[in-house]
């Protein structure tokens, strides 16, 4: 056996990564390593995937002081003493996680602990960090001793690189990461999105085991494969493969009973087992077949969720809020939707607003059918929702991303803003939410010109120059046209509003049309994707409402 056998059980370990000839890698180009890490050039040599661990980690931009394997020796003693390292308790900031043996002998089961409790004495402003007992767990594979692991995992803590995100260390950086990862689902998981909401009472809940499923249930050789591709890309490869795990546990899973009362338990059963029905290669081709925001825009995201949740006071673990408690049955009356179907409405908007409970700021019944006063009403609101009912009895509505006053920016004229976090949906007679949001406007189609003059709020940031300087103050980070199949002269045709009508974009080319009394509207429908339209193509409003967030 190699250098690096000291805590394996090799009696458990894949023997394929006992028998293959020794590899070296030479390349340094990052592009290159990407290649080779998603490829899995380094995985089927033990040796190899250690020593090529030991040269990414030491690559890692640290704090100048960043504990040693050294520091480790002087510590060890005097903090673990003459105690049973397999007896010995974990700091709080692991939050009773799963310590993974992995393939780990008793030596190396007892090494996890004992590394963890130096690293809670060298950093004490980690104060949440569940995934530390399955990284330290896993790096003690490929190390030499218990001093190098605590190195390397020491340099992944200290990282001071602010674009480069590894391991998160708070509550709040963890709870931002679980909300991002939801958002991320909603919009590219939305079938597995809608199992989620149907037969869960808090989707946020089981969003939160996200981290859970790679470092905890993921075997030893899956979690292996992902790690050789977080060492080169960084934290978005942990968002690809959780998508993609829930991409393929509703694939398997579809249309058969739960195996349990909680799909929570469901999914990390599956995950355990994923050797049944799905392969290292396999998961990760789904995970990087996944069309995924670029890194700074998840990061956008992530800032947006953390500032959500300090304006709220969610900076220490405490009960979440479910969607439940956020929509009250006894607080909530609505003449066009029901308390369920609101609380269906708020598993699709974006999480730092499902914290939010529903306000409702203006509805034709107690307004009158106004334009002027819906823009009265709803003006200062950011974001809205906007809930339709015709005579015919069909329901449909809209997410809003942007302030109704942004519509002032093109004077007299129409003018669109909006982000491509808009969506339209539709509840009766049948649920169906539209994305990739595009408007539609044949009237429209020769005025490109005068929409690059003048240029919606959503497409000015993108300049450098009115960008603002705490990025988290951008409600929407999703600002890139590309993300939405969009030409340039309508990438921010989102919204648009004047004195004489509304008209809202939808996806798969939906659109809605309202006139100024609110008493008819019409939609558009691109027949491309076989959907079925929002509502009749022309139909008169019943009733209207507009809903806030409120804290």
């Amino acid at each position: 056996m190699d250098e690096y056998s000291r805590f394996v059980d090799w009696d458990k370990m894949d023997v394929t990564v006992q028998s293959q000839d020794a590899k070296e890698l030479t390349c340094t180009e990052f592009q290159e390593l990407k290649q080779l890490a998603r490829q899995g050039y380094w995985a089927k040599n033990h040796s190899l995937r250690a020593k090529v661990y030991h040269k990414l980690i030491s690559n890692i931009p640290c704090r100048t002081v960043t504990p040693d394997a050294n520091v480790y020796r002087d510590i060890v003693v005097k903090i673990v003493g003459k105690r049973n390292s397999s007896s010995l308790p974990l700091p709080e900031f692991v939050d009773n996680s799963l310590v993974p043996t992995y393939c780990l002998n008793a030596e190396g089961i007892g090494a996890v602990r004992k590394i963890i409790l130096c690293i809670a004495n060298q950093f004490p402003d980690i104060s949440f960090c569940p995934a530390l007992p399955s990284v330290i767990a896993l790096l003690l594979h490929y190390s030499k001793d218990e001093a190098e692991c605590f190195e390397q995992v020491c340099r992944i803590l200290a990282c001071n690189d602010p674009s480069k995100r590894l391991v998160d260390q708070t509550f709040l950086a963890f709870e931002s990461s679980c909300m991002t990862f939801g958002d991320l689902v909603n919009k590219y998981c939305q079938a597995a999105h809608k199992l989620m909401v149907a037969v869960s009472e808090d989707v946020l809940e089981v969003y939160s085991d996200w981290q859970r499923w790679l470092f905890g249930e993921l075997p030893m050789v899956y979690i292996a494969r992902v790690f050789d591709v977080f060492l080169v890309e960084g934290y978005k490869v942990l968002y690809r493969v959780a998508l993609a795990l829930l991409k393929f546990f509703h694939k398997v899973r579809a249309g058969q009973p739960m195996e349990s009362d909680s799909i929570q338990q469901d999914i990390r059963a599956f995950v355990r087992d994923i050797a049944k029905s799905v392969s290292p290669e396999r998961l990760l081709e789904k995970a990087f077949a996944i069309r995924l925001f670029s890194r700074k825009e998840i990061q956008l995201l992530q800032m947006a969720n953390e500032k959500a949740l300090q304006q709220k006071g969610i900076t220490v673990k405490q009960k979440r809020q479910n969607v439940h408690l956020a929509v009250h049955a006894e607080n909530f009356k609505s003449e066009i939707v029901s308390v369920k179907e609101m609380r269906d409405i708020w598993s699709w908007i974006p999480e730092r607003f499902a914290l939010c409970q529903p306000l409702l700021l203006f509805t034709t019944l107690e307004h009158g059918c106004s334009l002027s006063r819906f823009y009265s009403h709803s003006e200062g609101q950011e974001p809205t929702l906007l809930l339709i009912k015709t005579t015919a009895k069909e329901v449909c509505g809209a997410y809003l991303s942007t302030d109704w006053s942004e519509r002032r920016r093109g004077g007299s004229k129409l003018s669109f803003f909006g982000t491509g976090e808009c969506f339209v949906f539709r509840l009766q007679p049948e649920v169906e939410r539209y994305e990739w949001v595009i408007i539609k406007h044949p009237e429209l189609a020769t005025t490109g010109s005068e929409t690059e003059n003048h240029a919606s709020p959503a497409s000015s940031t993108l300049s450098s120059g009115n960008v603002p300087s705490d990025p988290s103050d951008r409600l929407s980070p999703f600002l890139s046209a590309r993300h939405f199949n969009l030409p340039s002269k309508t990438a921010s045709m989102f919204m648009a509003g004047s004195s004489e009508c509304i008209i809202i974009g939808g996806g798969d080319g939906q659109a809605l049309y309202l006139d100024a009394d609110l008493n008819h509207g019409r939609t558009s429908h691109c027949n491309t994707f076989n959907n079925q339209p929002l509502c009749s193509e022309s139909f008169q409003i019943s009733v209207l409402e507009v809903w806030g967030f409120r804290d």
